[in-house]
């Protein structure tokens, strides 16, 4: 289970390392529609409840989700908060490097002006 102490990094690495399983992808998309118990999670997948339960588990640790016992079944959450986190971190790296490539073009074509002008006042002054 991830803590507050956590380092963003390492929640980071946690939330995508959970979200690069395509049947964990597919359990998050199935809990947007409310909490659901292992055995209706495991119902689209070919697969045995104790498999679904380490998906379960991989997603608990990442944060993505939480899990609650009623009598004798449990029950998933999701837990949306890491997907903002990730999706603001993708955002700020995505935008960063989109304006930090937009300032060097700026920059190349400001100083290419620059020379036309410097070129252009010493054919005049010839």
């Amino acid at each position: 289970m991830i803590t507050r102490e956590a380092p963003a990094e390492d929640r980071l690495t946690l939330v995508f390392s959970a979200l690069a399983d395509p049947t964990r992808r597919a359990i998050l998309v199935r809990l947007t529609e409310g909490d659901a118990s292992v055995s209706e999670l495991a119902g689209p997948f070919e697969m045995s409840q104790p498999a679904v339960s380490k998906h379960l588990r991989v997603l608990e640790n990442a944060g993505l989700i939480s899990r609650s016992r009623v009598a004798t079944s449990r029950f998933s959450h999701l837990e949306p908060r890491p997907l903002k986190e990730a999706t603001e971190w993708m955002d700020k790296q995505f935008w960063n490097e989109s304006f930090d490539r937009l300032d060097a073009a700026l920059a190349r074509y400001l100083e290419t002006q620059a020379l036309k002008k410097q070129e252009a006042e010493k054919e005049n002054e010839q």
